[in-house]
């Protein structure tokens, strides 16, 4: 269970942080480069959060 909740935790935070980038490159460019950007940060915040979480909770030592 709380490796789910770690997960979710870090997608969420993730995902904030992958819609700020995206939006300062909106900003910055334009909304054609802020999508493939942004979804690339997307996607990888799920992946990554997924890696981070297990090992975070494997260090704890976290069963339940």
């Amino acid at each position: 269970m709380w490796l789910l909740i770690v997960y979710i935790v870090m997608v969420v935070i993730g995902d904030a942080i992958a819609y700020i980038i995206g939006a300062a490159v909106e900003k910055m460019y334009s909304p054609a480069v802020s999508l493939p950007v942004f979804l690339l940060l997307f996607f990888a915040v799920f992946w990554l959060g997924w890696i981070l979480a297990v090992r975070l909770t494997a260090k704890l030592g976290v069963e339940n």
